[in-house]
């Protein structure tokens, strides 16, 4: 079939709306027809490089969901018809990080930034080329062609463009506090970056009974929306909230601090570990250019008073767990999903949408297919 992909020719350069051919389902595939695609910071990582595709051209978007049009051979868990949502980190449930309990770390997740399929082949061709897709999903398309194994099936009553948001960025932030940080009833949390993610982790940590809630950001907007989800208080700077928690905390600092910022540094993880106590845990979910290898960290600390820095992929979260966990939660009017989608865009304007993303004017943008 013939349809529309936002696709990326060279990095640096923007999302160009082309026209592309998508083969139909092959054995273990499914082809989703979306309903919307959320603007996730990812995708701007590999616009611009920092987190290179094995080859371009390539189609983006790893935050959607929709409804099957066909399946092909083998596949069982989804048929035509079914609501689905597409995890951005496939879950086989067969190798051994899935069988432990650690679907996020799915031996297939190794394939995100190859983006094609189990047999090495693409389904997505454009201008004579084959396609890789971003997540092995490319859901900057109104149709799109993925692995059985990240299709994750869901309720119908749960609208599909805020069933989308749990693709990536909702189950990230919300799992970066539940199962990363591992927050408790009571805890002092300091969220740095209210982006799509981190507003999330501050509505995890709310979830969890975090009694205060710190939100870290620079731009006031995004600190504003972050007292929507649960925060407390609010500083521009690391600075700022490191002199404040003393009083807040009798001293203690925080127990955790969650690291949501659009591209992660090694000062920002020092500025983390400052704002910590003893026994204190640095989730770090944001991600850094591949070849950034320096770290700034009180080594002194980190053995004297027992701090961790862990890593949080997917917030730590099991996706055909968690995913129609989060919706039930939505559903019940517990979870925040209305909330978070600033602004939503037609297909053409993509790159407005990141554009309002990168100066601050909204926290979630959200592409709307007809």
């Amino acid at each position: 079939m013939r349809t529309q992909a936002a696709v990326l020719w060279e990095y640096g350069q923007d999302w160009t709306i082309e026209e592309i051919e998508l083969d139909d389902p092959r054995d273990g595939e499914v082809l989703v027809r979306l309903a919307a695609s959320g603007l996730c910071h990812s995708d701007e990582h590999v616009r611009v490089g920092d987190l290179p595709m094995e080859n371009l051209p390539a189609i983006g978007g790893h935050e959607g969901a929709g409804v099957v049009e066909k399946v092909g051979p083998g596949v069982s868990s989804v048929r035509e018809g079914d609501h689905v949502v597409l995890s951005f980190i496939p879950a086989c449930g067969r190798c051994w990080c899935c069988a432990n309990g650690h679907q996020n770390l799915c031996d297939e997740g190794a394939e995100l930034t190859v983006g094609l399929q189990r047999d090495g082949t693409a389904r997505h061709h454009v201008g004579g080329r084959d396609a890789r897709t971003m997540c092995l999903l490319g859901t900057f398309s109104p149709y799109t062609v993925v692995r059985e194994t990240s299709v994750i099936p869901i309720r119908d009553d749960v609208p599909l463009d805020k069933a989308a948001l749990v693709g990536c960025g909702v189950t990230t932030g919300w799992g970066t506090a539940v199962y990363g940080a591992e927050v408790s009833a009571g805890d002092t949390v300091v969220v740095l970056g209210i982006g799509g993610v981190g507003a999330n982790a501050v509505q995890g940590a709310r979830m969890a009974g975090a009694s205060q809630i710190l939100a870290v950001d620079p731009s006031e907007f995004n600190r504003d929306h972050a007292k929507r989800f649960g925060a407390t208080h609010a500083f521009a700077s690391a600075d700022e909230a490191r002199e404040a928690l003393p009083d807040m905390t009798r001293g203690r600092m925080a127990e955790s601090a969650l690291v949501t910022v659009d591209v992660a540094t090694g000062a920002v993880i020092g500025d983390a570990l400052s704002l910590v106590g003893k026994l204190g845990t640095v989730a770090l979910t944001s991600l850094a250019p591949v070849t950034d290898d320096r770290v700034v960290m009180p080594m002194f600390e980190m053995a004297a008073y027992q701090k961790r820095v862990v890593g949080c992929l997917f917030g730590g979260a099991n996706p055909r767990y968690d995913i129609p966990r989060l919706l039930d939660l939505y559903m019940a009017g517990e979870l925040l999903l209305d909330e978070l989608v600033t602004r939503t865009y037609p297909f053409a304007e993509i790159n407005q949408g990141y554009e309002d993303m990168r100066t601050h004017r909204n926290v979630r943008g959200m592409v709307l297919f007809d």
